[in-house]
């Protein structure tokens, strides 16, 4: 059922008190000078974040907007429900979307679209493990458990068909649910190719361009994707250290915040200080870091077949890896396919308005009737 106690839990004053604790005993790392952000974090600018964060920045005054999001939780009576955003059309209609994030993220990936589709349901779940999410026994989730959960409660809140739209982490979880619920999803709008696709039984009957993208993708990996190993390897060594440490949690969330944002080097060109500090600590003050780590462990076993759904990309140039379009139609029946001149891996966030128009492409190739 919708209304009021669907909505995630107020904070424990405790939990915040305890927050500020750590923030007041932060203890600088003793670094090599002069690289700025070459080697990892800025450690200046990390130390200027922490500062604004124990001495200017309002959990309460975020959490209040958070919280009056029209939330629903489904599935309450089984071992893995969802909690979700979900708002209704202002008026009647039969097409609904279903919006999902990625890491190191959550719902409020989309809080920049959501106004721009008033004319839509919008289902927004938070997936099991990452902040706002439902407790669930096990905790962690793999992305198929998620797909399954997710079909399930947009069944249980009456949706029978629907559009899927997600990037990252929600594109692993959009194509188990394209796959193994396709009477249900009418079309797909994706950000990218997942990257197992070339990481994990990679095809090899590839194009110069495929073979190019692919090597590209491993040399990508090599420079930048230490976090991925570490996440898919040993995630519960790093999720103490993460999980211990506000200072430590920050300078691994927001080195993505700004490295993977098409924002030339200034982080603050894309989020304030306030926002970049509540996606930061929406982790903190759920425990979310190690269990959003499970996707990343427990995944890479993308569907085999071809998804036969009528799907629309947009690709945003400064994302991580970007595919072509010959290897994304491999596995997908791929419709539409555009590439804006600005935008990066947070593209809902960063460029809402070319998101939504993407959004838009995928519900005109969807059938509701």
């Amino acid at each position: 059922m919708e209304g009021v106690g669907q909505a995630p839990e107020a904070v424990t004053q405790t939990v915040l008190d305890d927050l500020r604790n750590r923030l007041l005993a932060y203890r600088r790392v003793d670094l090599p000078a002069g690289f700025g952000w070459q080697r990892g974090v800025d450690g200046d600018y990390l130390a200027n974040l922490v500062d604004h964060w124990v001495n200017e920045y309002d959990w309460r005054e975020h959490e209040q907007r958070i919280r009056a999001w029209p939330w629903v939780v489904a599935g309450r009576d089984g071992d893995l429900p969802i909690r979700a955003i979900h708002r209704r059309a202002s008026q009647r209609t039969n097409a609904a979307v279903l919006l999902l994030h990625g890491w190191p993220d959550s719902v409020l990936r989309f809080e920049r679209v959501l106004p721009m589709l008033t004319d839509l349901d919008v289902v927004v779940p938070a997936l099991p493990g990452y902040p706002f999410a439902a407790p669930t026994p096990r905790r962690g989730h793999s992305s198929a458990a998620a797909a399954n959960a997710i079909a399930d409660a947009m069944s249980e809140l009456g949706y029978d068909r629907y559009v899927v739209s997600a990037g990252d982490v929600g594109c692993d979880v959009a194509e188990v649910l394209a796959d193994s619920h396709r009477d249900h999803v009418a079309a797909l709008h994706l950000t990218d190719v997942s990257q197992y696709r070339y990481l994990v039984n990679p095809p090899t009957d590839v194009t110069e361009a495929e073979r190019a993208y692919m090597d590209h993708g491993h040399r990508w990996q090599e420079a930048e994707g230490g976090y991925m190993h570490l996440q898919r390897t040993k995630p519960h060594t790093v999720a103490v250290a993460l999980g211990d440490s506000p200072a430590g949690l920050a300078a691994w969330l927001l080195e993505k915040l700004r490295g993977w944002t098409d924002c030339e080097g200034d982080v603050e060109a894309v989020f304030t200080r306030d926002e970049m500090l509540t996606w930061i600590t929406a982790y903190w003050v759920s425990g979310a870091i190690g269990t959003s780590f499970t996707p990343y462990v427990e995944g890479g076993d993308n569907p085999t077949a071809r998804i036969e759904v009528p799907t629309a990309f947009t690709i945003f140039p400064k994302d991580l890896v970007n595919a072509p379009q010959e290897f994304a139609a491999r596995f997908f029946d791929v419709r539409s396919w555009v590439e804006p001149d600005r935008g990066g891996h947070f593209a809902a966030w960063e460029c809402p308005s070319d998101y939504v128009d993407g959004i838009r492409t995928a519900v005109d190739l969807a059938r509701f009737n």
